[in-house]
């Protein structure tokens, strides 16, 4: 039985991690601001409270871990807004901060507030976007978003390379189009197969491929 910390855990693709992980037996810490009742339902420890903006919480929360190993850390906790070119106002660029926040520092934050609860060739699972690719980008539009996101894969490379001598694996992922509350719904996978998608990747990953960026699929991403 492995220890998996999950931030964002409690809806969307964080809720369908912890209940693939569970399910087969792992032991999964949740992390989330909010708890949720279907969150509850998976036998997971909910760490609620959480804000991965908060630095104090984050803290507290590794001070609450001090005794424990993780040997998986899946950062997932994101948002998600739309700007477009000629309508972002002082809102909008406030907005821009804040995905910033949530998308690109707070897994940082998160990471380094844990490294020493990391067990020693643990793995690290960035869930991303490929929408933070440069090479991909052929719509445009979504500046915060797509900035936060090349942001924190730059960021999961970094993380990489700092955390290799201890043989701890990073990698960068990209779940797919979700059907999840953050999108409105829409999507073309479900949180449920994506979510096995995405617990295939982290079993599979080896130290070989840290700071790399995948599809859930399996198809490396361009950067």
């Amino acid at each position: 039985m492995a220890n998996i910390l999950i931030t964002g855990a409690n809806r969307g693709i964080g809720l369908a991690l912890t209940q693939q992980f569970t399910s087969r037996g792992d032991h999964v810490i949740a992390v989330c601001r909010h708890g949720s009742p279907e969150l509850d339902k998976t036998g997971a420890q909910v760490e609620a409270g959480v804000d991965v903006t908060d630095g104090a919480a984050v803290d507290a929360l590794a001070q609450r871990l001090a005794d424990v190993r993780i040997d998986t850390l899946v950062l997932n906790a994101g948002i998600l807004a739309k700007e477009s070119l000629g309508t972002i106002d002082a809102a909008g660029f406030d907005s821009m901060r804040r995905q910033f926040e949530v998308n690109a520092l707070g897994p940082l934050r998160v990471a380094q507030a844990l490294r020493d609860r990391l067990g020693d060739g643990g793995k690290v699972g960035i869930i991303t976007s490929r929408m933070g690719s440069v090479a991909d980008n052929g719509s445009g539009g979504y500046y915060g978003y797509r900035a936060s996101k090349a942001a924190v894969n730059a960021i999961g490379k970094s993380l990489a390379v700092d955390l290799k001598p201890r043989g701890i694996a990073v990698v960068l992922l990209h779940p797919g189009y979700v059907a999840t509350d953050m999108v409105g719904g829409s999507g073309d996978v479900t949180p449920t197969d994506a979510a096995k998608q995405l617990v295939a990747r982290l079993d599979a990953l080896t130290l070989e491929q840290s700071g790399s960026f995948w599809h859930a699929n399996g198809s490396a991403l361009p950067w």
